[in-house]
């Protein structure tokens, strides 16, 4: 069942409004859910860790399983952003929740035999990467539905969309594990992974303008403002998707016997229903603008999070974490708003503003996104490995907070000299498009 639009005007008011609106709402919708299950199955294992004392690993050992998904998920993310634009992201969307089963069903196998290697639970661990590569091929399909004025607000709800599934995980994994098991953590998902898969096949579209060659969009690589943008939302995602999944096993090394697991979904909840807030906030007042002040407000989150985790209370430590999500989530809006802006700005600058300039556009746009959303995903396996670290080396997180406090220093320095700050009158070239 082969189902291709050939004739796609986004931009034009008269055919949004005739039949692409509904179109693109309904492709938006089951986008979402997709990517909501990639990210339940990306960051299973920030549970499914905590739940593995009878295995006896260290806790190194069990960072290394929490970070090792977040690696293998932003690598897939290059590869994973050209393929709507090479199969159709109706196809593409099918393939990649189905690739979902794998991972999901061999973590069900093997926790059921106690003999099982540490190695091959890092395979396993490595396989739920596929997860991670979802976000990707999502926001780069979803792009092209979507008018140049409405992107901001459709792409903050895909992402949002997607990253609750870290919510989703760790509200209710520890409910079915206690009920039936740590192999239910595999087994639960897989009859809502084939829906996903089936509503995808039967309720989504490809576009036959979003078809582009990996090599057309390769080029984007070669754009400084697509590096500058990737470093930035290391700090933005890559805080989100590290603090949500390291959070639970730091708390049960900081706080043993704390009730961290009945609450452990409330920050990634925040920082996902707060992503569309960013947005907002970056359409009001400027991408860049808001960007920096999120950054100087992360610094010193992680400064109330330092302190508070030495205090003995993990309530105190609780609440000072959820400054992070919440600033995690602002700065994941406001930066993914910049992207689209800065590639189509330039390319209605270079080209003039005719449909074929704004297509160039959602094409560079689309591949800039895979790869500054590669790049940025790192930082969820840095952080759980600076945690990893910080424990072996020194018995306590510290390390791992002051070099998160000296990376947020450094990012809000980039955004300033970069976006923000002014000569004469003029704010400075490489990219004033970054306060659209």
């Amino acid at each position: 069942m082969a189902r291709w639009i050939a004739d796609w005007h986004p931009d034009d008011p008269a055919f949004w409004a005739r039949s692409g609106r509904r179109v693109a709402r309904r492709n938006l919708i089951f986008s979402i859910v997709a990517e909501h299950l990639g990210f339940t199955v990306w960051t299973l294992w920030s549970i499914v860790a905590t739940r593995m004392g009878s295995y006896e690993f260290s806790t190194d050992q069990l960072f290394w399983l929490v970070a090792l998904p977040n690696l293998i998920g932003s690598v897939l993310r290059v590869p994973y952003t050209f393929g709507p634009a090479k199969f159709g992201g109706r196809t593409f969307t099918v393939v990649s929740a189905l690739l979902l089963l794998i991972p999901a069903t061999l973590l069900g196998v093997a926790v059921n035999d106690p003999g099982t290697p540490y190695w091959l639970f890092l395979v396993i661990a490595a396989l739920a990467g596929v997860g991670g590569g979802n976000f990707a091929s999502s926001m780069a399909n979803i792009t092209y539905f979507y008018p140049r004025d409405k992107q901001g607000v459709a792409l903050g709800l895909n992402a949002a969309g997607g990253n609750i599934g870290v919510s989703s995980v760790q509200l209710v994994m520890p409910l079915v594990i206690g009920s039936l098991g740590l192999a239910a953590a595999g087994w639960f998902w897989i009859p809502l992974i084939v829906v996903s898969a089936v509503c995808a096949w039967f309720f989504m579209d490809n576009l036959t303008s979003a078809k582009a060659e990996p090599r057309e969009q390769l080029a984007v690589a070669g754009r400084a403002q697509t590096w500058i943008m990737s470093f930035l939302y290391i700090g933005t995602f890559g805080s989100f998707i590290g603090y949500s999944t390291a959070f639970p096993l730091l708390s049960a090394n900081l706080f043993p016997g704390a009730p961290y697991a009945a609450v452990a979904f409330i920050g990634p909840l925040i920082g996902s229903l707060v992503r569309p807030v960013g947005g907002w906030l970056a359409d009001r007042f400027g991408g860049a603008p808001v960007t920096l002040w999120n950054f100087a407000a992360m610094g010193g989150g992680v400064l109330l999070v330092w302190m508070s985790s030495t205090s003995g209370d993990f309530w105190l430590f609780f609440l000072a974490f959820q400054t992070l999500f919440l600033t995690s989530g602002i700065g994941n809006g406001s930066t993914y708003r910049m992207i689209p802006a800065i590639f189509q700005a330039k390319a209605v600058a270079e080209r003039g503003e005719s449909e074929q300039a704004l297509l160039y556009g959602k094409r560079q746009a689309s591949a800039a996104i895979g790869i500054i959303s590669a790049v940025g995903a790192l930082g969820g396996f840095l952080i759980n490995r600076a945690f990893g670290m910080a424990f072996a080396a020194a018995g306590t997180p510290a390390p791992a907070f002051l070099a998160f406090g000296a990376f947020y220093v450094s990012c809000a320095a980039l955004t300033w000299w970069c976006y923000t700050r002014k000569v004469g009158v003029s704010v400075i070239a490489s990219l004033a498009h970054a306060r659209v």
